[in-house]
């Protein structure tokens, strides 16, 4: 496969990923705020410090409102990763892989661009967004399943999936750091009914809390609730799962190809970091530590992945 076609399935799909996840970002600063009125301006900051992109949220806007913030991250032009960048990128990439993909998954990523540009073309009023949010959500699974149902599993089918995961895993450890950057009032809170409603709002954000009482069946607690978003291979979202699926989409991709492969080296090791762990060695690590470790780690797992496959030619 050509490296432009392969970096072309792999963006398309991390796009879609990006689109999804900015959405549960958003909703989590969203939940967060609900919980209480003394400075919403600091949890809708948490939310763009927590994406990455401070400079250029303040570069265009004057404050940290949830209108700035849902508009920054869902709609702006001049953002390269808002919802409608991304998306219009998304469908960008799949018409240049149009003959690698079934008829079933173009459709589904047309369907997106369409839908989301219609939805997105004005500003989302704040009564409004939660559907928003839920509209975008859908559309990622629609296109999601489109995948699923139809495609070979081949080196197309592991490119794809190799996007999504790369994306999703450095989405749930952010979404775990904007609870770390929403402070609480005090250190005293720490542990209190507020701290565990918020990150009961978390899990809620990433669509977890249905499976987390499932799985755990105990109390909605920081340690609880990090450990099932981080260690638990059972759930999709968790760093556990997608370090899981990154490895054998890259060791299916090295049985293919052959030869050496830095990327899925990197992947192995990030892996190892994960299943080597349990949830009080991290906190007496550090959570924002260790979370901002992986952020790093998935960063550099994509960036070998770019570089072994070739994606620039």
């Amino acid at each position: 496969m050509l490296g432009k076609t392969a970096g072309g399935l792999y963006w398309m799909f991390r796009g879609l990923e990006r689109a999804e996840n900015t959405a549960r970002l958003i909703e989590a600063g969203f939940r967060i705020a609900l919980t209480r009125s003394t400075d919403p301006a600091s949890d809708w900051r948490s939310v763009i410090v927590t994406s990455a992109q401070q400079a250029a949220f303040e570069a265009k806007y004057d404050a940290y409102t949830s209108q700035n913030v849902s508009n920054f991250l869902l709609r702006e032009p001049s953002n390269p990763s808002s919802v409608l960048s991304v998306i219009k990128t998304a469908r960008d990439n799949a018409r240049l892989v149009r003959t690698a993909l079934t008829t079933e998954v173009w459709v589904a990523v047309n369907e997106t661009w369409m839908v989301l540009t219609d939805l997105l073309k004005e500003t989302v009023p704040d009564p409004e967004l939660p559907q928003a949010l839920e509209a975008i959500r859908q559309q990622s699974a629609l296109v999601r399943g489109a995948l699923y149902g139809t495609m070979l599993r081949n080196d197309v089918y592991n490119f794809c999936r190799l996007g999504t995961f790369i994306e999703r895993a450095d989405s749930t450890a952010r979404i775990i750091d904007v609870k770390y950057h929403a402070l609480l009032p005090s250190p005293s809170y720490v542990g209190s009914k507020l701290d565990n409603v918020q990150w009961e709002m978390v899990l809620r954000s990433v669509s977890a809390h249905r499976s987390f009482r499932h799985a755990v069946q105990d109390d909605y607690n920081a340690s609880n609730i990090t450990e099932f978003l981080i260690l638990d291979p059972r759930f999709p979202r968790s760093l556990a799962f997608c370090a899981k699926r990154i490895t054998e989409n890259l060791s299916e991709l090295r049985n293919e190809y052959g030869g050496e492969s830095e990327s899925l080296d990197a992947a192995l090791a990030f892996h190892a970091r994960i299943k080597d762990r349990d949830i009080n060695s991290i906190f007496e690590e550090g959570l924002h530590e260790y979370i901002s470790q992986a952020i790093l780690d998935i960063a550099a797992i994509g960036t070998r992945i770019e570089a072994q496959y070739r994606f620039i030619n």
